[in-house]
């Protein structure tokens, strides 16, 4: 790896190109099983990955709570057979999947919010945590970095990869000035080449601005975070919007979480421009040069 990066499993948009552009470039490029169905879809896409990055990190994303996941005992197959370098879990308990991946040498990353889901994963015998914070795209925290990052930091002293309005080089070497190993970044590649992101995403992605990102749990029941132009076009009001969870839009719109009503975090302003994964990294190798080199000479300075 030359970056502190992983490029974050995004639903509906990470695709085998992304994860292996992404290795290539010098990151961690990852997937959710889910974006690949039917199984033996999933399983082909391990293989491509596999074949093509025999050395390289890579990983993907298991959401190991069988009432959320209807693919929960054939997606652990996969693990087992497939043997992902890093196996990043959502929701639900870890230990089973600790066990498995931890049987043939790889890694087990859990996604937590709170200090005391942190705590249980760490119990769990995870090898990083992912500390989602506040303008997380997707199911973002509330947290504050700094706060949650020292919290974690008193009892877990193993990987920190740090998520949320995470989208410049200056922003990755301030992720691992407070403590965090790698920054976990998603918007900021979801107008890559490589991405399964449409052509109209990628337009609302470039023209939207922090403004236009609205933090509800109006539509799945979970508090995530969208893009108000992609809810107006869907025909609804965001300020008729209720905090209940799972309106019923029923006679309104057709409109579905996720596929019609998009997801991007709060760093939505550095996105400006369709790039390839590897023209990414290399900006962002740029901007956290720069950084690491403002560091150093305000250090000599003082």
């Amino acid at each position: 790896m030359t970056l502190p990066i992983i490029v974050a499993p995004m639903f509906l948009i990470s695709t085998p190109q992304m994860v292996i552009a992404s290795a290539k470039a010098g990151m961690v490029g990852t997937f959710p099983l889910l974006n690949a169905r039917p199984v033996e879809a999933c399983a082909k896409w391990l293989t491509q990955i596999k074949e093509a990055l025999p050395t390289e990190p890579w990983g993907v994303n298991f959401i190991c709570h069988e009432r959320e996941n209807a693919r929960y005992a054939e997606d652990l197959a996969l693990i087992r057979e497939y043997e992902p370098p890093i196996v990043i879990t959502s929701l639900g308990n870890p230990s089973p999947v600790v066990d498995i991946v931890h049987a043939y040498g790889g890694k087990v990353y859990t996604d937590v919010i709170y200090v005391k889901h942190a705590k249980k994963a760490a119990q769990a015998g995870v090898d990083g945590l992912v500390l989602v914070c506040a303008g997380a795209g997707g199911h973002g925290g509330t947290l504050n970095p700094f706060a949650f990052v020292a919290e974690v930091r008193k009892f877990f002293t193993g990987t920190i990869c740090l998520s949320g309005t995470i989208s410049s080089g200056q922003d990755i070497a301030a992720a691992q000035l407070i403590g965090a190993d790698y920054a976990y970044i998603g918007t900021r590649f979801m107008t890559a080449a490589e991405s399964n992101t449409s052509e109209e995403l990628k337009d609302m992605l470039i023209t939207s601005e922090i403004e236009d990102v609205l933090y509800t749990d109006a539509f799945s029941g979970v508090h995530a975070n969208y893009l108000i132009p992609s809810i107006v076009q869907a025909g609804i009001d965001p300020k008729t919007l209720t905090s209940k969870g799972k309106l019923d839009f029923s006679g309104m719109t057709d409109a579905k979480a996720w596929k019609d009503i998009w997801s991007a975090g709060q760093g939505i302003g550095n996105v400006t421009k369709r790039q390839t994964i590897a023209e990414i990294a290399q900006q962002l190798q740029q901007e956290y040069d720069e950084a690491i080199a403002r560091i150093a000479k305000l250090h000599v300075e003082a």
